[in-house]
C-alpha cells in the first residue's frame, strides 16, 4: 500500500480546495480537501486562529456573546465544494462564522438522540438525504431543520444539538466554542472540545458494566431487569419536556 499522506504550502492547499477537477492529483481528479486548524501541540494546546492565523484573524469579527475568558477555541475550517461532516453533537455551545462560500447546515434536537442510531458522538447514518430505512428505520422520527448559510452569516449551535454539514461551494469559515459550564464540567486534557462531560463520561463507563452484569442472567431475566434499569433513568434522568 502507497503512502497517501502528502505535506503542502498553504497557498497550494488553497488553491487544491478551491478546485471542482484536479490536473495534478494525488488519488483522484475528483479529489477533496479540508483543513480543521490545530493547536502549536496538538495535545496541549487547543486551536487559536489568533496564534495560528494571525493575519486571518484580523478579518474575523466574533460576536461578543459570551465573556472573552470563557472562549475555549476558534477553528479555522476550508472546504472543497462537496466536502461533508457527518452528524455529530458537541459539548460546548459554538458560533459557526462563515466567511466565504455556502454551506447547508442540518440540526437535530438532543431529544431525537433516540432515532439518531449513536456511536459515541457521531450518529451512524450517514446520508441523511436517503437513508438507509430498512438498516435505521426510527431515522424518519427524527426532525430535521434546515438552514442554508451564505458568506458572512453566523449560525449559533448550541451545545448537544446534532449537526450535519454539507459545503456547497469551497469555502472558509470559523467556529468558536466556549465553555458555557463551570470548568469542573469538562475535561482538562481535552484540546479538541469533543470529550464528553466528565460526569457523563462516567455514568457511560459505569452503564457499560451495569450491561455485562445484566447479561450474566439468563435473556428473560436480562430483558426484564433492563427494562428496569431503564424505567429508572427515564424517570430521575428524562427532562419533562423530552418525555
Amino acid at each position: 500500500m502507497h503512502n497517501l499522506t502528502r505535506t503542502l504550502p498553504f497557498d497550494e492547499f488553497v488553491t487544491r480546495a478551491s478546485r471542482t477537477v484536479q490536473t495534478d492529483f494525488f488519488i483522484c481528479k475528483e479529489e477533496k480537501y479540508y483543513l480543521r486548524s490545530l493547536g502549536d501541540d496538538p495535545r496541549k494546546d487547543v486551536a487559536d486562529i489568533a496564534t495560528q492565523f494571525t493575519e486571518l484573524a484580523e478579518d474575523i469579527w466574533i460576536p461578543q456573546l459570551f465573556p472573552q475568558e470563557r472562549i475555549f477555541s476558534s477553528v479555522f475550517r476550508i472546504a472543497s465544494a462537496g466536502i461533508h461532516l457527518w452528524t455529530h453533537y458537541d459539548i460546548m455551545d459554538n458560533l459557526l462564522i462563515q466567511v466565504n462560500g455556502r454551506k447547508r447546515v442540518v440540526l437535530f434536537r438532543p431529544s431525537d438522540a433516540l432515532y439518531l442510531y449513536l456511536s459515541g458522538d457521531k450518529s451512524a447514518v450517514l446520508n441523511i438525504d436517503e437513508p438507509d430505512l430498512t438498516k435505521y428505520p426510527l431515522f424518519t422520527q427524527a426532525v430535521k431543520h434546515v438552514c442554508y448559510l451564505e458568506p458572512g452569516d453566523i449560525l449559533f449551535i448550541p451545545a448537544l444539538w446534532f449537526h450535519n454539514v454539507l459545503s456547497l461551494d469551497f469555502g472558509v469559515a470559523v467556529n468558536v466554542f466556549w465553555k458555557h459550564l463551570e470548568d469542573k464540567f469538562y475535561d482538562p486534557r481535552d484540546t479538541y472540545g469533543n470529550k464528553d462531560l466528565v460526569p457523563a463520561a462516567r455514568a457511560l463507563q459505569i452503564s457499560e458494566r451495569a450491561i455485562k452484569a445484566l447479561q450474566e442472567m439468563p435473556e428473560e431475566y436480562c430483558d426484564f431487569f433492563a427494562r428496569q434499569l431503564v424505567s429508572r433513568i427515564q424517570t430521575k434522568c428524562y427532562a419533562s419536556s423530552s418525555n
